[in-house]
């Protein structure tokens, strides 16, 4: 049975994963494998479309991979991202959330920030739209935080990401994705609210975990973040796979009799 928002705004304290999905099959292999949430994340641009960040990816783009995502896990919760400027006011935020929603399929919005979106957010949820929040290192504003890298570390940065934290709990998020924080800082902001919190690179200290698919079976390249730990080398075993198909259709070894009518 889907989980409700009612079921992650009495989270707390659970172990619940998200993972990242951003098509059919990989939503339903991640339903299959019982995970609680499904998180189509804008990340989706670096991983799948190739972008070399997130900025680029948009609604179009999103409500597209959402739709598929939902079509292959119908049992699963599912958050969907809005992507980069979708919310700058909260009439376009409402215009995104409800395109993802209605169209998409989507459970839950997931949008960046602290203080700043606290106000849409606010406002999203008194038009009845479920909120994820996110603070710590937001993708899509990196360059302005100096780029990929940890977030927290110094005690005014830290004071900023729990003061957003609080903000998005008081404007009705039903949860807050800390990502890239050091682990006391996410221990911290974890005790302090109510609503769970969803860790990427932010220790065991969390309510929930999240990973990207294609980092989790290893589908992204070399590159691999120190919060990532891979079940599965898939890059190197779908290369082997292919090579072996290229070297059988040359050889004439495939198709074979068992493969003909």
């Amino acid at each position: 049975m889907r989980r409700t928002v009612k079921d992650f705004r009495h989270a707390k304290g659970q172990r619940l994963v998200y993972l990242t999905a951003y098509d059919y099959p990989t939503a339903r292999l991640a339903e299959s494998a019982g995970v609680d949430a499904i998180l189509v994340g804008d990340s989706l641009g670096m991983v799948v479309l190739g972008y070399p960040s997130t900025v680029p990816v948009t609604l179009e783009e999103m409500l597209h991979h959402t739709k598929a995502a939902r079509r292959g896990a119908p049992d699963t919760f599912l958050v969907a991202d809005l992507p980069y400027l979708s919310y700058a006011t909260l009439d376009r935020a409402l215009a995104s959330a409800e395109r993802l929603m209605k169209e998409g399929g989507a459970d839950a919005v997931k949008l960046e920030g602290g203080e700043e979106v606290a106000g849409i957010v606010l406002g999203l949820t008194r038009a009845g739209v479920p909120v994820l929040g996110h603070v710590g290192l937001t993708p899509q504003t990196a360059s302005q935080l100096g780029g990929y890298r940890l977030q927290g570390k110094r005690p005014e940065e830290a004071e900023r990401i729990l003061r957003g934290a609080l903000a998005l709990e008081e404007a009705g998020a039903y949860g807050v994705v800390l990502e890239m924080v050091p682990t006391g800082l996410a221990k911290e902001v974890t005790e302090r609210l109510s609503v769970h919190t969803v860790g990427i690179g932010a220790g065991p200290y969390t309510d929930a975990q999240v990973l990207v698919f294609h980092d989790v079976v290893g589908l992204y390249g070399e590159f691999k973040p120190r919060f990532v730990k891979r079940y599965l080398e898939g890059g190197r075993l779908f290369h082997e796979a292919l090579s072996e198909y290229v070297r059988e259709v040359r050889e004439g070894v495939f198709p074979g009799e068992d493969h003909s009518f």
